[in-house]
């Protein structure tokens, strides 16, 4: 018996021996990072779900202010929706839970925890997370921090009402409104239990790209998704534990006296005993976080776009180094913008200049990953598949998301439209619906991969076409209504005479706003159905370069059974002269007098 099969029953045997034993180990308490991968997913979806429901609540609630539903007695209850009518107060509270599950708990844990554990030891060649036991954790702490912010919702003095950005007085004082009471003190705790398993998550992506690729795979020859996940998790290691200590602060003002975030203060009349404090320090703290939290959710996005459009336009992608260094100069520079969300704060206008220009910057990698995008496109040979459509939906988005940015990053312009429907628009088009479209091209590339199965094809052209036109239908529109001044996060806007004639733009977009949220049940169903009933996949069904699709299609722990693919070129060469298949994968060792492409 060779010596090779000797390692293969082995190995089998090793896998056998973690995972067969018992439904529980294989399950639930998984160490094998595509399990894991699958459980971020699964409750990604899940968060999701309650995050745009909430959505649809409060768009009827814009769109016919104080009509009686009884679809918000049924979700909010009596207390919150009084005969069927919304308080203010539950207008609020679901503007800030949707804003932080869906900033948060979908397209931060859900995007970067699903594809980055499913992919880095799959496309490096490792046969598993740096650390399986670690990787676990960081899954079952994401797993109760979503516990925890849904249970929440079900405190009688209400869940979180200060905006997902929880500005100080109002997180800071229990007794300020409602919603500052315990739902605010659960809040605080689930984004703590989430920070904490963002970093573990993070480190373990690190380690795992910098000491577990396979032979043959430098740097320079790992896929662009791989690099975007890496960096991802660089940013998020320096970002998160600033969140993290904005969090512990506050929960000290809130229960034991401090006052890192309050100065005086008279609440009705009252004068409260805090003193030497500032607001403004909390909003450095939050941002500080915050605005690299963009590109923590959408990097992973678009290292996702650069291999789906890669391999379905056959082509090698344009410009791979220029795509690695716009990566890292976006990671870069997004550390150092956090200013501009604070041009209103009373900010010394030089230092206003400074943040504009250092955004203004970050317009030159953004573009160079557009154009990149573009040009692989062009004269391709496109399959025009659900996940490539969603990647090209990404790069729309991405730059129309991100033209209306310039206006916001110059201090003078964003003045007049900030807090207005115009800073909505704008973000939930560069960052919400990109990442989103990111996400699902991953999901529809790499579903293969996850379960086995096909997802139905044309299931999913009728969900991106129908989700492409609604997200276009419903923050199109919000950019006017944003210039002519109308603020975000009112409950209603019949108070003033000057905006009653933008009521029918807000019907339109609860309109589309609903069709869009109910054509995701497709989506839904395709996903579910499929995983029992879609049609059986091949081992490499896209024709793809990278090393995931070497592995067998039945789940092993170690990824391979034998020894690891050794790696002899980059993950792009399509269409290369010379070959019969307009694919090589990177296992394939070059052939003598074979150029290497320059990239």
């Amino acid at each position: 018996m060779s010596h090779a099969s000797d390692i293969h029953i082995n190995d089998h045997h090793e896998g056998h021996h973690h995972h067969k034993d018992t439904f529980i180990t294989k399950y639930i308490f998984s160490i094998d990072h595509k399990m894991i991968a699958k459980q971020y997913l699964l409750t990604g979806i899940f968060m999701g779900i309650i995050g745009v429901g909430m959505s649809l609540l409060f768009r009827l609630q814009l769109a016919w202010p104080e009509q009686s539903f009884k679809v918000f007695s049924f979700f909010l209850g009596e207390k919150m929706a009084p005969g069927g009518v919304m308080t203010n107060e539950a207008y609020l509270s679901l503007i800030t839970i949707h804003g932080t599950i869906m900033v948060f708990f979908v397209l931060t844990a859900a995007l970067s925890g699903t594809f980055s554990n499913l992919l880095i030891p799959l496309q490096l060649g490792a046969r598993d997370m740096a650390s399986g036991f670690m990787n676990m954790i960081s899954y079952w702490m994401f797993f109760l921090s979503s516990v925890i912010m849904v249970i929440s919702l079900f405190v009688e003095s209400g869940p979180a009402s200060a905006g997902w950005t929880i500005y100080p007085p109002l997180s800071a004082l229990p007794q300020a409104i409602a919603g500052s009471g315990l739902g605010m003190t659960l809040w605080l705790v689930s984004m703590a239990v989430f920070i904490a398993s963002s970093l573990m998550g993070s480190l373990n992506y690190i380690v795992t790209v910098l000491n577990l690729r396979t032979k043959g795979m430098s740097m320079t020859r790992m896929p662009l998704t791989i690099w975007a996940f890496f960096i991802t998790a660089v940013i998020g290691v320096i970002s998160f534990p600033v969140l993290l200590s904005a969090a512990l602060l506050l929960i000290m003002d809130r229960s034991f006296g401090t006052s890192f975030f309050l100065s005086d203060i008279y609440l009705a009349g009252e004068v409260l005993n805090y003193q030497g404090g500032s607001p403004v320090l909390f909003e450095h703290l939050f941002w500080f976080l915050g605005h690299p939290e963009v590109y923590i959710i959408l990097l992973p996005a678009l290292g996702i776009t650069s291999e789906v459009i890669a391999t379905n336009s056959r082509k090698p992608i344009f410009g791979y180094r220029a795509m690695i260094m716009s990566i890292l100069a976006i990671a870069f520079l997004s550390t150092i913008v956090w200013g501009h969300h604070m041009f209103v704060s009373g900010m010394n206008p030089f230092l206003g200049s400074v943040f504009t220009f250092t955004t203004l910057l970050i317009a030159i990698p953004s573009a160079v990953k557009a154009f990149n995008y573009i040009t692989t496109l062009w004269k391709g040979n496109l399959q025009l598949n659900p996940a490539m459509l969603f990647s090209i939906g990404l790069v729309s988005t991405f730059i129309t998301g991100g033209l209306t940015g310039i206006i916001l990053g110059d201090s003078t312009l964003d003045i007049n439209v900030h807090d207005t429907y115009f800073v909505v628009a704008h973000f939930h088009l560069v960052m919400g619906v990109s990442a989103l479209y990111g996400m699902f091209a991953g999901i529809y590339h790499w579903y293969p991969k996850m379960f086995g199965r096909m997802l139905n094809k044309t299931l999913g052209y009728i969900h991106f076409w129908v989700t492409a036109v609604c997200a276009y239908g419903v923050f199109f529109p919000m950019h006017f209504i944003g210039l002519a001044g109308l603020p975000r996060r009112y409950y209603e806007n019949t108070n003033f005479p000057l905006f009653d004639e933008f009521q029918d733009v807000n019907v339109i977009i609860t309109a589309f706003a609903i069709i869009g949220g109910l054509v995701q049940i497709v989506f839904i169903y395709n996903f579910f159905h499929s995983i029992f009933y879609g049609e059986k996949t091949v081992q490499n069904p896209w024709k793809s370069n990278t090393l995931e699709w070497t592995a067998p299609i039945e789940h092993i722990h170690g990824n391979w059974p034998g020894e690891i693919p050794e790696v002899h070129r980059w993950p792009y060469d399509y269409s290369k002269p010379g070959h019969e298949d307009d694919f090589v994968p990177q296992n394939v060792p070059m052939k003598p007098g074979e150029e290497v492409l320059h990239h």
